[in-house]
């Protein structure tokens, strides 16, 4: 699937003329020019493919003692977005049950929002802002919420959930973040954002951290949602459709904008800790020059380990901003870290394992990129990687999910869906959890 990219009228317009006036130089300066002969080949496109170190041919890869993690509260799992290593009840996922949550993704709209799972239910949001609670092991529906307004005409799409201290939170694309109780789907509270929302919440010590489209970052408080404070970014013309979702540890929260920032804030305050960006120099495609961070930073010890749509990964530290590392890897998806290496997903369909201290490349797996190789048609959309049991799980659009060994990259199996889908799994209590495009909900174990 191809990325979905929303610009403005303006925008679109000066690129237009752009395009016009490119267009009649070309003609004006071309008649007596003679093509060069041989092949042409964009050098934005030149080495562009990853290798291994290596010098880490002989450097095994130990990673942590599968955990059974009893939720998956927030987007990202928790606050950091740092999972490490899960367990799963069986190698091969069967399907225990499966359930509709409402209005499936379309031409029109978009399945953005991951399910959520916390104390027996898992949430969650269809493309029409209908908020379901399931039983985690029946899946029969509990409670429902419209979080649409009354008075709202158009079939906006999109924002997100998270589950904390008894109340569900939800922001919408509608402008407005609402809280809910978590086990009847009771109005606790309501409040106004400064712009629609496309991403999901963060919860953290008594604070809801939400992004807009123009990117701004605005705290709530959990009890009456009153906002505490906000800080607002460069809103960019185009970005992936989509958004990242807060990371946040102690008292810092990161913020990940589509202009390409990463910044970090107090969370009390808000004041300013550090900036970086990680708009890349390669624009290998229309797509790839857009500087969008659309997957989640992560936080992990004292490090923000985050990737941009532009080409660059990089590991930051948490209160200081200073680089550890930097690389040439970019992707929509977000990185996993588990103990002293990190998995990636990048935008040329490769799942790239890199060590933690210093970002070098252990080992690469190509993933098919498109259904019909030979004609290079049906684009392939990856999501993950969701470290589970000592294999990496990657679901794919074309309705299949592969096991992929994390200390070899071997793959190690081919398992077909019930259906397509473009999210990521999701896992709790040895549960497997996916959202398919036609909005239904499957249980796996």
């Amino acid at each position: 699937m191809k990325h979905q990219i929303h610009m403005t009228a303006k925008r679109s317009a000066w690129l237009a003329i752009g395009t016009i006036a490119a267009a009649l130089a070309l003609s004006a300066c071309d008649k007596a020019k003679v093509p060069l002969p041989g092949e042409r080949v964009s050098v934005l496109q030149l080495n562009t493919e990853l290798n291994a170190d290596p010098t880490l041919a002989d450097v095994a890869v130990r990673l942590p003692k599968p955990y059974v993690n009893d939720g998956w509260a927030q987007v990202g799992g928790n606050p950091t977005h740092a999972m490490y290593h899960l367990q799963a009840s069986a190698d091969v996922l069967t399907e225990v049950w499966s359930a509709d949550i409402g209005s499936s993704a379309d031409s029109a709209q978009r399945l953005l929002s991951e399910p959520v799972v916390a104390e027996g239910l898992v949430y969650t949001l269809d493309a029409e802002s209908l908020v379901r609670a399931f039983d985690v092991e029946t899946g029969s529906v509990v409670w429902q919420a419209d979080m649409t307004p009354e008075d709202e005409d158009d079939d906006l799409f999109g924002g997100g959930l998270a589950v904390a201290e008894g109340k569900i939170f939800i922001t919408t694309p509608y402008a407005e973040v609402y809280a809910l109780d978590a086990k009847t789907g009771a109005f606790v509270w309501r409040a106004t954002a400064p712009a629609p929302m496309r991403s999901a919440p963060t919860v953290s010590d008594g604070r809801v951290f939400v992004i807009t489209i123009d990117n701004q970052l605005v705290a709530y408080a959990v009890d009456d949602g009153r906002r505490l404070w906000s800080n607002a970014g460069v809103e960019e013309a185009a970005g992936l459709l989509g958004g990242s979702t807060p990371a946040v540890l102690g008292n810092v929260v990161i913020a990940a904008y589509t202009s390409g920032e990463l910044l970090a804030f107090d969370v009390v305050n808000g004041n300013s800790l550090w900036t970086d960006s990680l708009a890349g120099r390669a624009r290998t495609s229309s797509v790839a020059a857009l500087s969008d961070i659309r997957g989640r930073p992560v936080i992990d010890r004292d490090r923000v380990i985050a990737i941009g749509n532009g080409g660059v990964m990089a590991s930051i530290e948490l209160r200081r901003g200073e680089r550890y590392w930097d690389k040439d890897l970019g992707g929509t998806q977000s990185p996993w870290v588990a103990g002293d290496f990190i998995y990636v997903m990048t935008s040329s369909s490769e799942v790239v394992c890199v060590t933690r201290e210093d970002g070098r490349i252990k080992w690469v797996r190509p993933l098919p990129p498109f259904e019909d190789m030979e004609a290079r048609e049906d684009p392939v959309y990856w999501s993950g990687p969701v470290l589970v049991g000592d294999r990496l799980l990657v679901t794919g659009s074309n309705g299949i999910a592969l096991s992929i060994s994390p200390y070899t990259g071997e793959v190690l199996g081919k398992q077909e869906l019930p259906d397509r889908s473009h999210l990521p799994p999701v896992v709790a209590n040895e549960m497997v959890f996916m959202l398919s495009d036609d909005a239904e909900l499957i249980a796996l174990r």
